[in-house]
């Protein structure tokens, strides 16, 4: 018997993108930068706690335009990953298992991402005159 080469599972390339495989990519993607930002924010913490040129080191980094695109990053995945980890809960609890209120809610979560994350970086840069 001849062996055809093809996938042993369904593969990405043979499902088509829907909002539902996005956010859970999205959640998985957000945990592990979430993991990252938790070494960076120790490091922080350890620069702050020793002082001196070590803290200034790391605040002129953090204050570095790559600094302030990790930090914006860090803070949407947070944002992300705690309003995705919402719905989750609500699944647990039971609602929101119809396809109306799934794609519902996936479109919440992805506005009110967005929509938290620029409020907070409002409030912590843009106020200052």
């Amino acid at each position: 018997m001849a062996q055809r080469e093809r996938p042993t599972s369904p593969h990405l390339q043979v499902y088509r993108w829907q909002l539902t495989m996005v956010m859970s990519i999205l959640h998985r993607v957000s945990g592990v930068l979430l993991t990252f930002g938790a070494f960076g924010l120790s490091w922080w913490l350890l620069a702050l706690d020793n002082g001196g040129e070590r803290y200034a080191r790391a605040a002129s980094l953090v204050a570095s335009p790559f600094g302030l695109f990790l930090l914006f990053g860090f803070s949407l995945a947070l944002v992300y990953h705690l309003l995705n980890g919402l719905r989750h809960l609500l699944w647990d609890m039971g609602w929101g298992f119809e396809i109306s209120e799934t794609y519902r809610s996936g479109w919440a979560v992805a506005v009110l991402t967005v929509f938290f994350t620029a409020a907070i970086w409002f409030a912590a840069f843009g106020a200052r005159a």
